[in-house]
């Protein structure tokens, strides 16, 4: 018999959707069961985040529209948790007094606890633990069942205290799993249908520096390489001043780690760069572009920059643009800096008007927009490997994923095929159109041509 039906909503990052799963299985493992209406739910969980000022606002708002269900529905408790509790932790059961519990980012391992407080309806669940707390492995995670691919967070925490960042004071120290629980999780992962691993952390490329006193990624990778089941893993948020040669060269030889790599770059002009506390410039970061190209022609890089950074001028901006001319990003993401209290460069001067910024931003995906496009343009003809998604039976197409797209954040390719293709198969694709940011392929069949 089930102890109590649970709503669950997850907001922000990848890292955070890897925090909600794990509390999923740990509610189920404890006997509650997990539902899909807001209005059947004894207690609903907001996962927060609080990354820059709108996911906090996001974030608030979510859990107001929840609170409505303790009158219009049967509700018995509201609980957040994440980075939006841990970053107002003093004050947010008295600003939000909808709420019944409340958790930081380092325990996730009380929610059973929580709803168990809850249900049996007693006072408020508050738990605060030191953000340097490193929880237990659980590698049981409830996911979307229908999906083929999973993240996997090899570490929580962040070292490197950039000036506009307000991670390492909700998520504290960089803090690295085992190899061994790692490997153990995608395995289990690769058991529940999983066939691509993507790699996440707040910085993937320090992975082991504090548990194996040195830069241990090809190390884990290695392993995660034996996985069966496994056919692609995908690497994000690299650090460029630790893309080392050795991992390198191992993309370059590892059939199953795609040809692919998701950089936060944020920048390349050499002054901005000082000011955000980076540790490359801009001469490195081109060198480091330009080793994955030797080594991988075909390799897809991702990156996302900052502008209106306090203090950036004309003269910045311009070098900004001169690099995604010249260098031609795979994928590009821009976004406007975001005052962020606590944070050093909320108190930096030179901020730039909105207006600007807003300007900067579109003008530069404009250009990256043609960069998209001409890239597209050249994979006409070009067969490539593909996971199929979906079917879209409106469109009657496949929609599916190449090596160059990571889920939720680039392309797709739409697929026609003479016969059924399921889910999380791998087919062979001759891209035939382009548009934008999106491919149009049909089966490759060598033995019709």
């Amino acid at each position: 018999m089930s102890k109590g039906k649970i709503f669950f909503v997850s907001l922000g990052c990848d890292k955070n959707l890897v925090d909600t799963e794990v509390m999923l299985g740990h509610i189920v493992d404890a006997g509650y069961e997990l539902i899909n209406e807001e209005s059947e739910a004894d207690v609903i969980i907001v996962n927060t985040c609080s990354f820059i000022h709108d996911a906090k606002e996001e974030s608030v708002r979510t859990i107001l529209e929840m609170a409505q269900y303790k009158t219009e529905g049967h509700l018995k408790g509201l609980v957040a948790v994440g980075c939006l509790t841990q970053r107002y932790r003093e004050e947010i059961v008295q600003e939000i007094p909808e709420l019944d519990g409340a958790l930081g980012t380092s325990n996730y391992d009380e929610i059973v606890d929580a709803l168990d407080h809850i249900i049996l309806r007693e006072e408020p669940y508050i738990s605060f633990k030191d953000i340097n707390y490193a929880c237990e492995p659980y590698i049981k995670r409830v996911g979307d069942q229908t999906a083929h691919y999973a993240y996997l967070k090899i570490s929580e925490g962040c070292n490197n205290h950039c000036t506009y960042c307000i991670i390492p004071s909700l998520r504290g120290k960089i803090r690295s799993r085992s190899i061994e629980s790692l490997v153990e999780e995608a395995q289990y992962l690769a058991s529940q249908g999983k066939s691509e691993l993507i790699i996440v952390a707040q910085d993937v490329t320090k992975y082991g520096v504090d548990l194996y006193q040195e830069k241990a990624l090809p190390r884990l990778l290695r392993e995660l390489v034996k996985v069966e089941g496994i056919t692609w893993i995908r690497l994000l948020y690299c650090y460029p001043e630790d893309i080392t040669d050795e991992l390198i060269e191992l993309m370059a030889t590892e059939e199953k780690i795609c040809n692919y790599i998701d950089i936060p770059i944020q920048h390349v002009s050499d002054p901005i760069l000082n000011r955000m506390a980076r540790h490359s410039n801009r001469a490195s970061i081109i060198e480091v572009i330009n080793k994955l190209r030797t080594a991988m022609p075909d390799i897809t890089i991702r990156s996302t920059f900052i502008v209106g950074f306090p203090g950036e001028t004309d003269e910045d901006y311009e070098v900004l643009q001169s690099f995604l001319q010249e260098q031609r990003l795979d994928r590009v993401g821009v976004f406007t800096y975001s005052i962020e209290e606590g944070t050093k460069a909320a108190e930096m001067p030179g901020h730039v008007a909105p207006e600007l910024m807003a300007v900067r931003r579109d003008e530069l995906m404009a250009r990256q927009q043609q960069i998209s496009m001409d890239k597209n343009e050249a994979m006409v003809g070009k067969i490539i490997s593909c996971m199929v998604e979906g079917y879209m039976p409106e469109e009657e197409v496949y929609m599916g994923r190449t090596y160059k797209d990571a889920p939720g954040v680039d392309g797709a390719i739409f697929i026609t095929s003479p016969f059924e293709l399921l889910a999380g198969e791998f087919v062979q694709v001759q891209v035939t159109d382009f548009n934008e940011y999106d491919l149009i392929g049909e089966v490759y069949d060598e033995f019709s041509q």
